[in-house]
């Protein structure tokens, strides 16, 4: 049996980062790991053949899920603030860095609440600067390899394994042989994880 839960999820999902907030301390609770596989939403969502519109192109849609986004946020008592751009390519690639240095879910922390807590603007690299900065990194050389063609083709193949592995969206959790799909799945997931301890 695995000892890491694969969380896929993308720097651009509000969903992503909810269930952020809640996933490494559950599975703390059962003695696991997560393992941070950034992907791009998009990208997943054409290789799976799903060719409909984005969210932001349905009104009705879109206006019922932010209504939803605020009220996860509150349940959950973490702070939500929609970003002023969805360009965070260089965001996820920061993921792999991180990973690198054994600090994935600090930079994870670090970042959503910037994009996700604050609302800032992601492409704006001043901010993620300061979040190589807060974790103690050399700013400069981070941002040369979230923008490098080394970093984003790395990206790029992380995405292909994502889609090989069957995501088609995020955030995907996956352990063992079983997948949920979603924030909303952590009763679930510890239902599971109740059952594979006994």
């Amino acid at each position: 049996m695995q000892d890491s839960i694969d969380f896929y999820f993308d720097m651009m999902s509000p969903f992503s980062y909810l269930a952020h907030t809640q996933l490494p301390e559950l599975a703390r609770k059962y003695g696991l790991s997560v393992n941070y596989l950034p992907m791009d939403i998009p990208q997943a969502k054409i290789a799976a053949g799903n060719y409909g519109p984005s969210n932001r192109d349905v009104p009705a849609k879109i206006k019922i899920m932010l209504a939803d986004l605020k009220r996860w946020a509150a349940h959950y008592d973490v702070p939500f603030a929609f970003p002023k751009s969805l360009e965070v390519e260089p965001w996820n690639v920061g993921v792999l860095y991180a990973n690198d240095k054994g600090q994935a879910e600090a930079y994870v922390d670090a970042a959503y609440a910037k994009i996700w807590g604050e609302g800032c603007d992601p492409t704006d690299m001043t901010e993620l600067s300061s979040v190589a900065e807060e974790m103690g990194w050399d700013a400069g050389a981070f941002i040369e390899y979230v923008q490098s063609n080394e970093g984003r083709t790395r990206f790029r193949k992380a995405c292909v394994e994502a889609h090989q592995n069957g995501v088609f969206g995020a955030p995907i959790m996956m352990l063992d042989d079983e997948a949920w799909w979603g924030n909303d799945r952590f009763a679930f997931i510890e239902e599971y994880l109740q059952q594979r301890k006994s």
